[in-house]
C-alpha cells in the first residue's frame, strides 16, 4: 500500500510572502505566535528539538526523505504553484527534481486557486490572480512539468504520469486545456497523464464532467467535515454534543460560549474517522483518504477548526482499517495522506514535542497489520 502524503513547500522565504506578510515571513512565522484559545488547546505545536527548518537548506529535504522513508511513507504530493507563467515556492521542488540522491517517489498537485489574504481578512483581497490562458500558455506550463514527468521517481499510473489539480471547478475550457495536455505528453512519449482530482466536496465529486480525470482523490478531512454538514440536524446536535461533553470534560471552559464568542468549530477525531471508514466509493475513480489531525488556528485563530481527541493510537487503528478498505473497497494500491507538514493546519507526520515521532511509528504496523 502506497501512503502518498501532501508536502507544503512554504517553509522557505519568497519576496513575495515578504511584501504581503512581512519580512522573513514562512509557515512557521503562524506557528510561533499561536496560542491556546482555551484551557487544553494544544498550542502552539513546535516541532522537537525546535526544528523550525527552512527548505532553502538542501539538508533539509534530505532530513525528511530519510524520515519518509524509515517509517514506511512512499510518495509525496507535492504542492505546484503557477499563475500563467508566474511561479511561487518552486524552490523545494525544483531541488528536489536536481538532486536524484534524494531517493523518493514524488508527483505534483496543482494549487490552481488564487492567492488572497483570506486567513486574516473577513473579505478576502486576491495578492496574485490566477489566469489559465489557451494554448501558448498550457504549453509553457506543460514544458515547466515535462522534467518532473520525465523523472524516474515520478509517480506514474499505468506508465501515466500522475498529476493532481486542486480546484477544478474554477477552470475554464478545463476539458479543452486537459485534452491539449493529453497531446503533449503523447507527444513527448508518454501514454498519457493520469488526471486526478483533490476531492473537498461531494459537488466536485459528481461533476457533470469528469470524463477527463481518472482518479479523483478523497481529500480529508475537509471532505468528511462537508460529509457530516449533510446529515440530518438530529444526527449533527448528537455529533456537538459529543464533542462539548468531551472538551468540557477535559477543560475549565464552557466550550459552547467560546464557540459562540470566537467563531471557532471543533469536531469529534473520531467521528470525522467514522465517517471517513463509512464511505463507500461512488465510481471505480475513487481514491481513499487519510488524515493525521487538524487545527488551522495558527492562521486563524477567532475562525479556525479544532478536532478533538487525536493520538498516534487512534491514527495507527483508523489508518489500518482504512488501508484494509482501500484494498477490499476501492481496490486501489495507494491512500493520499493529510500531511506530512501541514504545521498550520494541524496535520504533520514530521515529529513534534508532544508526540515525537509517535505518528510516523504508527504507519508501518497499520500496513503490517493487514
Amino acid at each position: 500500500m502506497k501512503i502518498i502524503t501532501f508536502y507544503l513547500p512554504q517553509f522557505h522565504c519568497i519576496p513575495e510572502n515578504d511584501e504581503w506578510w512581512g519580512k522573513g515571513f514562512t509557515e512557521w512565522v503562524n506557528m510561533k505566535k499561536a496560542k491556546p484559545l482555551y484551557d487544553g488547546h494544544y498550542q502552539p505545536r513546535v516541532p522537537l528539538n525546535k526544528n523550525y527548518y527552512d527548505l532553502s537548506d538542501p539538508e533539509t529535504m534530505r532530513w525528511q526523505v530519510d524520515l519518509a522513508k524509515k517509517y514506511g511513507v512512499y510518495g509525496w504530493c507535492l504542492y505546484h504553484y503557477w499563475f500563467n507563467g508566474k511561479l511561487l515556492l518552486e524552490k523545494p521542488v525544483e531541488h528536489l527534481l536536481a538532486d536524484k540522491t534524494l531517493d523518493i517517489h514524488f508527483c505534483l498537485s496543482w494549487a490552481n486557486e488564487p492567492w488572497t489574504n483570506g486567513w486574516v481578512a473577513e473579505k478576502a483581497k486576491v495578492l496574485i490572480a490566477q489566469r489559465y490562458g489557451r494554448e501558448k500558455e498550457w504549453k509553457e506550463h506543460f514544458d515547466y512539468l515535462l522534467p518532473f514527468f520525465q523523472d524516474e521517481r515520478y509517480i506514474k499510473v499505468d506508465g501515466k504520469p500522475l498529476f493532481v489539480l486542486y480546484k477544478t471547478d474554477i477552470i475554464p475550457d478545463m476539458n479543452e486545456m486537459l485534452d491539449y495536455y493529453q497531446k503533449l505528453a503523447k507527444d513527448a512519449g508518454f501514454p498519457g497523464i493520469c488526471f486526478a482530482y483533490q476531492a473537498l466536496y461531494q459537488n466536485q465529486l459528481t461533476m457533470p464532467d469528469d470524463s477527463r480525470f481518472d482518479l479523483n482523490i478523497h481529500y480529508e478531512p475537509p471532505y468528511a467535515v462537508r460529509d457530516l454538514t449533510h446529515q440530518k440536524h438530529s444526527t449533527l446536535r448528537k455529533i456537538k454534543r459529543k464533542v462539548e461533553c468531551f472538551l468540557n470534560m477535559h477543560t475549565n471552559i464552557n466550550i459552547e460560549r467560546v464557540s459562540m464568542n470566537t467563531g471557532l468549530k471543533f469536531f469529534d477525531y473520531d467521528q470525522i474517522w467514522e465517517t471517513i471508514l463509512k464511505r463507500k466509493p461512488i465510481s471505480e475513480k475513487c481514491v481513499p483518504g487519510a488524515y493525521v489531525d487538524w487545527d488551522n488556528t495558527p492562521r486563524r485563530p477567532t475562525r479556525g477548526s479544532i478536532h478533538q481527541g487525536a493520538s498516534p493510537e487512534k491514527f495507527e487503528r483508523y489508518l489500518s482499517k482504512q488501508i484494509k478498505r482501500a484494498k477490499n473497497v476501492y481496490h486501489k494500491d495507494m491512500i493520499f495522506l493529510f500531511a506530512w507538514n501541514e504545521w498550520a493546519e494541524g496535520g504533520y507526520l514530521e515529529p513534534d514535542e508532544k508526540f515525537q515521532y509517535g505518528y510516523l511509528e504508527a504507519i508501518k504496523p497499520a500496513k503490517k497489520s493487514q
